[in-house]
């Protein structure tokens, strides 16, 4: 499965956003993320990619955390 998938997936389940909204230009603060959602997502994620992120900055767009994610 694409990263792009899982990021959506985990967004659809996590904050019961409309998978279309879900693109890789899509700006996470638009979405409604906030800093508290983020730390939610960040966990989820982690756990779906088995992946240990960090402390990503500079995390603007979906696009921005498919390539980090990938970036790991």
């Amino acid at each position: 499965m694409a990263t792009i998938d899982i990021v959506r997936d985990v967004l659809v389940e996590n904050q019961d956003l409309d998978p279309e909204a879900i693109t890789e230009d899509a700006v996470i603060e638009d979405l409604g993320i906030d800093s508290l959602d983020m730390v939610e997502l960040i966990c989820d994620l982690e756990e779906a990619c088995e992946v240990d992120f960090g402390e990503p900055e500079g995390l603007v767009t979906v696009g921005d955390l498919v390539a980090y994610i990938d970036s790991l």
